[in-house]
């Protein structure tokens, strides 16, 4: 195979396992609620299901996410690269890109979730853009700042909640579970945009809005980094280097995040866990990588390439499917499903999205979502771009 397909195909499917991980977790926000699912004591779950939740704050929930900013980050350079072998300005086709993600982002937050990842991701793509000429040694420190700093953010994770806010939030819980359960489209539109569970000022929110884009940078700025370093261009001959280094950190990832939930007295911990939920993103993107090389022939892994291609679309179906499922303006089974029952959900809705966007690309070329994207990227209604000058030879289309 050739070295340089094979590393495009890689990175598509790790874009598509990723979309498994983000949905088990976002399993729990579609159920719960994005306040109600560390309220699991509410729900009255049982004691196995509140196992399996434990096992998914750890193992899934904030490490699937990472991996979808490290492959945000990586197609990133590679976009710039394919725009400036075509004579192509990067900088004014990606902002339109962006752009575009910011407008979905909140079309899909405001009528559909709460949970919606393209909005931030939009903005964080215009915060990228200073760094997309930094070189690969500028990236990394930074993004090893940035994570160190971020980390400090969990030291008050097992902090005792005051009464007045544990209240607040108890009532915001009930309020949820009867509105999503019941209301109607209308309400809960306005439950999730206007109702506030922590009762802080504007201008607090302000100042999330704005450090927001530095907390979530440390993946995109490694997958900036390992863009340009050309990883994953050969990854059967490193196969063992990704199997070796990704033991190494899933293991550690493990721990770390796994630490406050065994020692739960350890507030400290909190940091670790921080900490532990990106480097566990990274393990696992390493251990992917290297199971691919051996089996990347196989159906499986070519259907999450296809999910990969389709990643757009396939998100916001998720959300599609799932508040069908559990709102009260579809099935109605808003906390009432079970944590277990809910990851069975999700490896039944993922497996048919393996299936239909298998079959899907022997049909189509690109995705709705994706083809939307590449005519605003491109302003053609093509979704191609008018080329200024003929391509380097090497030059290979990722986009």
């Amino acid at each position: 195979m050739n070295t340089q397909n094979q590393r495009i195909q890689v990175v598509d499917a790790i874009r598509g396992f990723s979309l498994l991980g983000i949905l088990i977790a976002n399993m729990l926000i579609f159920q719960y609620g994005i306040m109600g699912k560390d309220e699991m004591d509410f729900y009255s779950v049982s004691a196995f299901d509140k196992g399996v939740h434990t096992f998914l704050k750890i193992a899934v929930e904030g490490s699937f996410m990472p991996i979808f900013a490290f492959l945000f980050g990586y197609s990133l350079i590679k976009m710039k690269e394919s725009l400036e072998a075509k004579g192509l300005k990067p900088k004014r086709n990606l902002a339109r890109r962006y752009i575009l993600l910011i407008i979905l982002g909140a079309l899909h937050s405001t009528f559909l979730w709460e949970g919606d990842i393209l909005l931030s991701y939009g903005i964080m793509g215009f915060f990228l853009l200073m760094f997309m000429n930094r070189k690969k040694k500028t990236l990394v420190i930074w993004g090893i700042i940035l994570l160190i700093l971020t980390s400090f953010m969990g030291l008050g994770m097992k902090e005792p909640v005051p009464l007045e806010d544990e209240t607040r939030m108890a009532e915001y819980v009930k309020d949820t579970y009867a509105v999503y359960g019941s209301g109607t489209y209308e309400e809960i539109k306005y439950h999730r945009n206007n109702v506030d569970p922590l009762g802080l000022p504007d201008y607090i929110y302000l100042i999330m809005f704005i450090i927001m884009p530095f907390v979530t940078a440390p993946l995109f700025l490694f997958g900036m980094y390992a863009a340009k370093n050309q990883e994953f261009h050969d990854v059967k001959n490193k196969s063992k280097f990704y199997f070796k280094y990704g033991i190494m950190i899933t293991i550690l990832g493990l721990l770390m995040k796994g630490g406050v939930y065994l020692f739960p007295d350890l507030g400290w911990l909190g940091m670790l866990n921080m900490l532990g939920a990106n480097i566990l993103s990274l393990g696992y993107i390493c251990l992917f990588a290297s199971i691919y090389s051996l089996m990347h022939n196989s159906l499986l892994f070519k259907a999450f390439e296809s999910v990969g291609k389709l990643s757009l679309s396939n998100y916001l179906l998720q959300t599609v499917i799932c508040t069908t499922i559990f709102y009260s303006y579809g099935f109605g089974l808003f906390g009432k499903l079970g944590v277990l029952y809910g990851v069975l959900l999700s490896l039944f809705i993922y497996g048919c999205q393996l299936i239909m966007s298998y079959w899907y690309l022997k049909i189509f070329k690109t995705g709705p979502v994706e083809k939307l994207m590449r005519i605003c990227t491109y302003l053609t209604l093509s979704g191609r771009p008018k080329v200024k000058k003929q391509p380097d030879e090497t030059y290979v289309r990722i986009v």
